[in-house]
């Protein structure tokens, strides 16, 4: 019973890259705007060792219009975050969220005024 044996803690990298609470609230509002001005119908969440993306969707049978990816290896260097469009091009990247919701959402502000 004298025996006390270690919990195991990971090293390096974790099991999951996950969006927190205040980064998904952020993007499922704009989300939730882009279904209101009618533009967006759909989305996906993928979650995997080394990135998170958000996928957001014209239709449900094509490839995203928009994904929003997480990648925090890429924390010190350009940015964990980046904005890609349908053709995987890179629209924007940095260290935070909303500047790299910035292109998308002066589209929806186009949108509406339209």
């Amino acid at each position: 019973m004298s025996n006390v044996t270690p919990f195991p803690q990971g090293r390096g990298l974790p099991l999951q890259t996950v969006f927190d609470r205040a980064e998904l609230t952020r993007i499922l509002d704009l989300y939730g705007r882009m279904v209101v001005a009618g533009h967006w119908r759909d989305y996906a969440i993928d979650m995997d060792r080394e990135v998170a993306i958000f996928s957001a969707f014209r239709r449900a049978a094509e490839r995203p219009e928009y994904r929003i990816e997480k990648r925090p290896a890429l924390r010190q260097r350009q940015g964990m975050w980046a904005l890609v469009n349908e053709a995987g091009i890179v629209l924007k990247r940095g260290h935070e969220l909303g500047p790299v919701l910035a292109p998308v959402e002066r589209r929806l502000l186009k949108l509406v005024g339209n």
